[in-house]
């Protein structure tokens, strides 16, 4: 649990006093207490006002303001300033400066500016962390640390270099091991010396859009570089626990962003936060699916929204406002899918730069009659009333969804076969399937335990690690049910091809083998004709953009592409394994096909939905604590929609009013329902 210290959903958001002035400040913390806000972030980009020079740290003015916060019974979440190096230090380290992936040396400027293998850069960063946490060790105010900001971006200086190849020294040990595992022999590739490595950019071995030569490479630069910015986070991470071991410390991420690979940060952290930034016609699904990755970090527990914006947002190419109604929906979804914190970018609008026009709970007007700030307020005020039960519940799925960014990465920088083929938008394909039909999913990754789940679903699983297809082999020996889909099983962690027929080591526990993978353009369809429907279902639908032709080897044919030259041949497998069953999607089909397929093998496990019946736009989750459950009703269009709450009476939070049966429910609007349940809690 995070929220010992202040035991409630908290609510507030990044907080810059530095911008302001003292009568700002007073009416900052009196229109704060308004909203109900009882946390606020401070110091993310205030290394150059904390360290002026080499020698000297400031942080009176951190003192002034940590201080006069919690005299009015406002917390800190303390960052450690360190997502801007200060000019000072680029001038005189100019190391600390990255290089870009075109080999050009940056100058001072922006932010995410400092190359993550600069040891100017780690000393700096690491002295700072600590001198903070020494200062504040005793603060009763200061709730959590925070580290950096979002870190994120790659750098290509001599630095990386020379780092990355004692990485790899370190991984392979001899150059025999990494020009095997690169296979450098193609091109002529074979290295002699680890001196004559050089780092993957548009310098060498890639090209604009992922394209690379040596998807070997390319791939361990991107493991290198997620590891080398990880270690920063690592060395602030050991500098505050010196001082605070019992304050938890956290780092922003950015939900499915492209180029770390959270799992491996999950587990470094003490608490997981994310920033949620959807557009406005990003698919609800999609952000719904990303809170449950952001979750599935460190095994379903809890975690914080670290930042959201109360309306609009400044950097994207249309920023619209968020309608009435929907900054407080989509905070309860954070909620609703394991958040115990509600936090916003920003609580006061800055005045000049690149984010003025970014949304604020305090507008430029300055004044608490704005429709945001009384959202807000609204907001704060039953956040306050609900933390009890909520705080922190938790989510129980018997069904889990398989996403790994190294997988990504491979399937990202692989020479073919399809431009269009994006792992994110498959993975969403099938999560999608099973939120339209109300039933809870975890997003896992692949050192996650696999026993408490009846499906485990792995879209695009092209890469399969060392002792994973065992680990997938147990799970449906057990009794599990597995999906994979096309384009799986094809390669080792090293992106080498795994001979003897695709897909690879999963060839037995599936039951077939692919010979070949046609690759058409998205709006190309196949048919997938059943061979015998499902209630409900349909006899044929629609598939596109990768095509495996497959050969059962065991494995029993429950579809067949319908046209082209393999029409006849099978498109959806399913292979008995000791307990259980394996089936492979052989092609990319249409959303209604996934609904019913899933659909079919949920009611098979004994898998229900949550609500018996909802209508399309109405969303459900479901947290636990002790012997409650609290159903998240949660609708998204805009219009009245109705929802089946089943025969059991249950209490909105929010209104204290009881429901039963069919039940109808305000356009954006939110419902929270308590239930008493006979099972023994799952925690």
């Amino acid at each position: 649990m995070i929220n010992k210290q202040l035991p409630k959903i908290w609510l507030g958001g990044d907080y810059n006093p530095e911008q302001w002035d003292e009568n700002v400040w007073n009416e900052d913390v009196r229109m704060f207490k308004l909203a109900g806000i009882d946390v606020a972030t401070l110091n993310v980009f205030s290394w150059a006002l904390n360290q002026p020079d080499e020698d000297t740290y400031r942080f009176e003015w951190l003192d002034e303001q940590i201080d006069r916060l919690y005299q009015s019974g406002i917390y800190t979440c303390l960052a450690t300033s360190t997502a801007a190096h200060p000019a000072w230090m680029a001038r005189k380290y100019p190391d600390i400066l990255r290089v870009d992936f075109y080999g050009r040396k940056r100058k001072f400027g922006g932010r995410h500016n400092s190359c993550p293998n600069s040891p100017t850069y780690r000393n700096f960063s690491e002295k700072i962390a600590g001198k903070l946490a020494e200062q504040y060790k005793d603060h009763p105010g200061v709730l959590i640390w925070h580290v950096s900001n979002e870190y994120g971006g790659y750098c290509y200086c001599d630095q990386c270099e020379a780092s990355f190849r004692r990485w790899l020294k370190d991984k392979y040990k001899t150059l025999e091991e990494l020009n095997r595992a690169w296979n450098t022999r193609f091109w002529g590739h074979t290295f002699y010396d680890w001196e004559e490595i050089v780092l993957p950019n548009i310098l060498s071995e890639e090209r604009e859009g992922k394209e690379t030569d040596f998807q070997g490479i390319s791939l361990d630069y991107r493991r290198f570089m997620s590891d080398s910015l990880l270690e920063c986070f690592q060395l602030e991470d050991r500098a505050i626990k010196k001082h605070t071991p019992d304050t938890p410390v956290t780092t922003n991420l950015m939900g499915t962003y492209p180029m770390l690979d959270y799992f491996k940060w999950g587990r470094e952290m003490d608490v997981v936060s994310w920033d949620n930034y959807p557009t406005m016609d990003t698919p609800v699904s999609r952000t719904a699916m990303t809170h449950d990755l952001m979750r599935g970090l460190k095994s379903g527990q809890p975690f914080m929204l670290m930042e959201q914006t109360p309306s609009q947002q400044n950097w994207q190419p249309y920023n619209s406002l968020k309608r009435p109604g929907v900054m407080r929906l989509w905070s309860y979804q954070a909620v609703a899918r394991g958040a115990d914190t509600v936090l916003f970018f920003q609580l006061r609008r800055s005045i000049g730069a690149t984010e003025k026009y970014h949304g604020a709970v305090i507008e430029h007007a300055g004044h608490e009659h704005t429709r945001v700030f009384k959202e807000t307020a609204a907001l704060g005020k039953e956040l306050e009333e609900l933390s009890d039960a909520l705080l922190d519940s938790r989510i129980h799925a018997k069904a889990a969804i398989v996403f790994d960014w190294e997988n990504r990465w491979a399937v990202e920088l692989s020479s073919g076969p399809s431009v269009a083929l994006d792992y994110v938008t498959e993975v969403h394909k099938y999560y999608d399937a099973l939120y339209q039909q109300n039933i809870q999913v975890d997003m896992i990754g692949v050192g996650e335990d696999l026993s408490h789940y009846d499906i485990v679903i792995a879209p695009v699983l092209y890469m399969v690690k060392k002792g994973y297809a065992d680990k997938l082999k147990t799970f449906v020996n057990n009794g599990g049910t597995f999906v994979t889909t096309f384009f799986s099983g094809l390669v080792n962690e090293h992106d080498r091809v795994t001979l003897g027929g695709y897909p690879g080591e999963l060839r037995s526990l599936l039951g077939i083998w692919a010979e070949e993978i046609d690759a058409l353009p998205p709006e190309e369809k196949n048919e997938i004709v059943m061979k015998e429907t499902w209630a409900h279902g349909k006899k044929e639908y629609d598939c596109h953009l990768l095509f495996d032709l497959i050969h059962a080897e065991g494995a029993d044919v429950l579809a067949e592409y319908g046209s082209d030259f393999y029409k006849g041949m099978p498109v959806l497998t399913r292979n008995n394994y000791g307990s259980g069953k394996a089936y492979y999607v052989a092609s990319s089909p249409e959303g209604a096909f996934l609904q019913d397929f899933l659909a079919a093998l949920c009611e098979k496990k004994g898998i229900t939905p949550l609500v018996k019946q909802a209508q399309e736009g109405v969303e459900t989750t479901e947290r636990r604590k002790g012997s409650k459950s609290y159903l998240f009703i949660l609708n998204h269009n805009p219009h009245a929609s109705f929802f089946d709450a089943g025969a059991r009476e249950k209490r909105d939070l929010l209104t204290g009013k009881t429901v039963t049966g069919q039940h109808t429910i305000a356009p954006k609007e939110v419902m929270i329902l308590e239930e008493s349940n006979q099972t023994t809690d799952f925690l």
